[in-house]
């Protein structure tokens, strides 16, 4: 089985907390290479990120992988924060541009992910290896793909150690994406991103704004399930599982899944794995 990973978010309520917590525990039988936990945007839920980080690093006993976002917050701001992390014994980051925060003029110091990238490799060498973000179906906000690859090379030319990919359900779109960067002289492992289907209405919303596509043959098939959840999920753990199926006979190093902190779907499919 290749290294497979995890993202949560960072839980609110107590209801959240304990939805979080029971889905880490469950996890722990698939011993996950890491786990990620993201971040709001201009810092909205960073106590809530940075308790959720130290939680499942010494209660479950993960290594973890925080979510920086460069909008909205100051380099100092973002230089304590990551001397906070590596105080409390991370090595892992995920650097990402992030969304600007409502109501926000100005984007902050950093505009961009590769020069948070640049930051963080300025301010703490080597210490930390570090993920960024990459889009097989191209960024929803990239004028062209080209233009989308001149991007993520920047973040790999700042010092970006390996990417995740925004989630995908056409493998062939993964590996053409892989293809393009490796032409364009970019080495580093491309992880693909794994999105577990369970609620389509939930699908449409989340790929409308990240510009995910959901294929024509998938979308179909969904809407005729209607209010049916549990066709839905069965229909959906059997798509997903042949994806990451293809993706790891196509050499895909690793697979990182959305969790949205709910264990069930994931680990029908990595089980079925």
């Amino acid at each position: 089985m290749i290294p497979v990973s995890f993202e949560f978010f960072p839980p609110k309520t107590d209801e959240q907390k304990a939805t979080m917590r029971a889905t880490a525990a469950a996890f722990q039988a698939l011993d996950p290479e890491y786990v990620s936990v993201t971040f709001g945007a201009g810092g909205s839920t960073l106590s809530y990120t940075f308790d959720t980080v130290v939680e499942l690093q010494n209660q479950f006993g993960y290594q973890v992988a925080p979510h920086l976002s460069c909008l909205g917050g100051t380099a100092e701001e973002i230089r304590n924060l990551i001397a906070r992390y590596a105080e409390q014994g991370m090595r892992r980051i995920v650097a990402l541009r992030g969304d600007m925060p409502s109501g926000m003029a100005s984007p902050g110091e950093f505009r961009y992910a590769n020069e948070l990238v640049s930051f963080i490799r300025a301010e703490f060498g080597d210490l930390f290896r570090i993920e960024v973000a990459c889009y097989p179906e191209f960024h929803p906000q990239c004028r062209d793909a080209h233009s989308d690859l001149k991007h993520f090379a920047a973040k790999v030319a700042a010092g970006a150690n390996a990417a995740i990919t925004q989630y995908f359900f056409n493998a062939d779109s993964y590996f053409r994406f892989v293809d393009d960067a490796r032409r364009f002289g970019i080495e580093i492992p491309i992880v693909p991103g794994i999105m577990p289907i369970t609620n389509y209405s939930q699908l449409r919303r989340f790929s409308e704004m990240c510009g995910a596509e959901i294929p024509r043959w998938l979308e179909r098939r969904l809407i005729a399930y209607a209010d049916d959840t549990a066709s839905i999920r069965a229909y959906g753990q059997e798509v997903v599982t042949d994806l990451c199926r293809k993706l790891i006979a196509g050499g895909a190093p690793g697979l990182h899944f959305y969790t949205l902190n709910r264990a069930k779907a994931t680990l029908g499919i990595v089980q079925g794995l």
